[in-house]
């Protein structure tokens, strides 16, 4: 592979200052938390997904809420929530019909109160990533189609049975992205925050697959990548990272012990196509904008991991 050097220097360069960022703030300390005039500017994700917005809601909500769920529900859940990946979509339902599991599922109910949602004009569906958008049940509208599609996971195939058998992040990649309206890189995420449960225990370092925005990120990273697949150099990432922090003296701070992983490294080259648009405008790209500017808020988050992480901070 032959690299871009100065692109590749500073993806590592930006995991850590998005990181030192996200102490920062969670030490209190004002803004801006950083010099750099672009992640000031502009907003981009943390180094580690779990630290998003969505993914601390999901913890908090979905998942670890001081409830006991079945095995099957908390996969339901899961999905469910995913599959809009909206904080507004979920309290829109729970408000509606109370807890959410797979009793309380129906879709023609479910189907008339976000209908009613965009009626009002609420958007019930996160921008983050494109969730495909076909009549693959026959209907005309989008959510329709995914009440279908979580109908026949779940009532009619019993997907729950066979996710909990599997043993790798892969079988089940493989069982999910099976079915239509799911593509490659929404069945990776969905499996990501599978494994953010108690319901199943995969191994993180097995298994990664490249998303858009990370393919970007690598074209723009790498000249030639030789042999190597996008998820070969995703790897290769994940393996050299204390390395690489240690030759550019990046004090890199961890979420307690725990490195970047393969889903963190194929998410840091999405940012880092976002941030080179800006940073290195003459790299030809497809997109040459970041969209979302950055507003500072003052509320305090209170950050919580998977139970089987062992990691704990306010």
């Amino acid at each position: 592979m032959k690299k871009r050097q100065k692109v590749y220097d500073l993806y590592w360069y930006f995991a850590c200052e998005r990181q030192n960022i996200f102490w920062k703030k969670l030490n209190g300390e004002s803004a801006p938390w950083t010099d750099d005039k672009i992640l000031q500017e502009y907003k981009f994700c943390n180094s580690y997904r779990i630290n998003d917005r969505v993914s601390q809601y999901l913890l908090k909500n979905v998942i670890y809420n001081g409830k006991n769920y079945s095995d099957e529900d908390m996969l339901f859940r899961i999905l469910l929530f995913k599959l809009f990946n909206k904080e507004s979509t979920w309290e829109i339902l729970l408000n509606n019909f109370g807890d959410i599991t797979l009793k309380t599922f129906n879709i023609k109910e479910y189907s008339k109160i976000l209908e009613k949602a965009i009626s009002n004009g609420i958007k019930i569906y996160n921008d983050a990533y494109i969730s495909c958008a076909n009549k693959a049940f026959g209907y005309n509208r989008k959510h329709d189609n995914h009440l279908a599609l979580l109908n026949k996971m779940f009532n009619e195939d019993k997907i729950q049975d066979k996710i909990i058998k599997c043993n790798t992040m892969e079988e089940a990649f493989n069982i999910i992205k099976s079915y239509p309206l799911i593509g490659n890189f929404m069945a990776y995420q969905l499996v990501t925050d599978i494994n953010y449960s108690e319901v199943v225990n995969w191994k993180e370092d097995e298994f990664t697959v490249a998303g858009p925005g990370s393919l970007r990120g690598i074209k723009k990273c790498f000249i030639d990548k030789g042999k190597m697949t996008n998820e070969d150099i995703i790897r290769y990432m994940y393996e050299h990272q204390d390395e690489e922090f240690k030759r550019l003296n990046l004090e890199f701070k961890r979420i307690g012990n725990r490195p970047l992983q393969l889903i963190d490294c194929q998410n840091i080259f999405c940012e880092l196509d976002k941030y080179c648009r800006k940073a290195l405008p003459d790299l030809k790209s497809n997109r040459t904008k970041i969209k979302k500017h950055y507003v500072p808020k003052n509320e305090k988050i209170e950050y919580i991991y998977p139970l089987k992480w062992n990691i704990y901070h306010k």
